[in-house]
């Protein structure tokens, strides 16, 4: 460990603990509208936006979440609905096979860009490249995966993103 460690996670978790009481309200009703806003229940908009310190700015859906239709490509009704009512941030999709990412977004106007999902077979750094191809030029802890599997989850680590939310989660959240 680095010389100084204890003492700067002290200095900070002091910081912050004097900090939250004094949250101004304004603040914290413009966080439960924002988490409103991207579809997300607001202690994990909360959970999230405290570990990295910034606001989500996309969200990468598996196939799996957004329970593609196998003949059409299309996004579950439901689902499709929740994420056109998003507001302020980019839409991404990981599609397993059968899928393919041009139908995908082709079919799905919610969806802004779509790639292949890394498989099974793909190294960690395969799977990080794959990652940060997908978000482009979009900051890493401003992205959240929704996804169904571990392996999913294993994007979020893969790329250092913001997090991951189950689907279930995600989607049963009021928005």
């Amino acid at each position: 460990m680095e010389k100084g460690r204890a003492w700067r996670r002290y200095a900070w978790t002091r910081a912050r603990s004097d900090l939250l009481p004094t949250l101004p309200i304004e603040v914290a009703r413009r966080r439960v509208r924002r988490a409103r806003e991207l579809g997300i229940d607001y202690k994990s908009y909360a959970g999230i936006r405290a570990a990295t310190g910034r606001d989500i700015v996309a969200l990468i859906f598996s196939s799996n979440a957004l329970r593609l239709l196998k003949e059409t490509s299309e996004i579950e009704p439901e689902r499709s609905e929740k994420v056109s009512k998003i507001i302020g941030i980019e839409s991404l999709s990981f599609v397993h096979p059968p899928h393919h990412p041009d139908t995908v977004t082709k079919v799905n106007a919610v969806i802004e860009r779509a790639r292949r999902a890394p498989g099974l077979t793909q190294t960690w750094g395969e799977t990080r490249a794959r990652v940060l191809e997908l978000k482009g030029s979009i900051p890493g802890d401003g992205v959240v995966v929704i996804g169904e599997t571990a392996l999913e989850r294993e994007w979020s680590e893969a790329g250092r993103l913001a997090g991951f939310l189950h689907a279930d989660r995600y989607f049963s959240a009021t928005s």
